[in-house]
């Protein structure tokens, strides 16, 4: 009985210790299984503190490199690049034609003007020369810088003087010769400037093509100096021809317009100076024919 009881009694203790044996082995297999959450919840924070930080980083840049609101980014291949980054030679060509074009406006604008204002003087000569009054006393009405008034005037002092020549020049030849100098002198003056700009309009695009040619020879240096044909090599001298030849024709086309303008505007003024010549030539021979009729029944009455 007391050995049965020992047996039983050293079973239960080998079965507790067995026990505890598996229960020490399995909190040590389970201990890896509940640390590696831990490692995996920190290397995923880690992560996501770094994305985080990439993320923000995008939103700052363009903050540093993005210029200022409301201020324009200039373009580096524009004119002030071409004279700035421009030798001698590209840059006499830009001032070359900067002149040209200036020289051009400047014409056309005055001979614009000088144009308005004769037709103006033609008109007030034209309402002027149909009245009953004498010649001189007509003329003397108009302004002083009236070109019609000193055709005029010449025309009367040409008619003084032929009473010195004895009857050698008939009257009315006479008469045309300083009528028809007068108009001439005036088409002289109208056509003052139209040359400059036939000049200007014929040259212009060939001052330009100089800058192209010089420009492209620029190109051709640089990438031969590089040994390397890429856009931002070329991309300055090729910029550079490509205004030369703009500025050429945009300094050539409006000089070309406006001779062709301004020349069909002379040839209009000019029929009507013409006209108020050949007007003029008939009333001179109408009043001396007058005068001398009156000279003739003078001692009769």
């Amino acid at each position: 009985m007391t050995s049965t009881v020992f047996t039983t009694r050293a079973l239960q203790g080998c079965v507790v210790g067995m026990a505890l044996a598996l229960c020490s082995a399995t909190s040590l297999q389970a201990q890896p299984s509940t640390t590696a959450p831990l490692r995996v919840a920190s290397v995923a924070s880690a992560d996501q503190r770094f994305a985080t930080a990439l993320t923000a980083v995008p939103d700052k840049l363009p903050a540093a490199i993005t210029p200022p609101a409301g201020v324009a980014v200039g373009n580096p291949y524009g004119l002030r690049s071409v004279w700035e980054q421009g030798d001698p030679v590209a840059q006499t060509t830009l001032l070359i034609l900067a002149a040209m074009s200036l020289l051009s406006w400047y014409l056309i604008v005055a001979k614009w003007l000088a144009q308005r204002r004769l037709a103006r003087y033609s008109r007030i000569a034209s309402r002027v020369f149909a009245g009953e009054q004498s010649l001189r006393q007509r003329s003397e009405t108009l302004a002083p810088s009236n070109p019609f008034r000193i055709m005029t005037l010449s025309a009367l002092e040409a008619l003084r003087r032929h009473g010195k020549l004895c009857g050698q020049v008939e009257l009315g030849q006479w008469l045309s010769q300083d009528i028809v100098h007068s108009v001439s002198t005036l088409q002289m003056r109208s056509q003052e400037g139209l040359s400059v700009l036939a000049t200007v309009g014929a040259t212009a695009p060939f001052v330009g093509l100089f800058g192209t040619v010089w420009g492209i020879y620029n190109a051709l240096v640089t990438i031969g100096v590089s040994g390397q044909a890429s856009i931002d090599k070329v991309a300055g001298p090729v910029g550079e021809a490509l205004i030369m030849t703009a500025l050429g024709l945009a300094v050539a086309v409006p000089a070309v317009l406006a001779y062709n303008a301004l020349g069909r505007r002379n040839r209009v003024l000019l029929h009507e100076v013409k006209g108020f010549a050949s007007e003029l030539h008939t009333q001179l021979l109408e009043q001396t024919q007058e005068q001398q009729h009156a000279a003739l029944q003078g001692p009769g009455d």
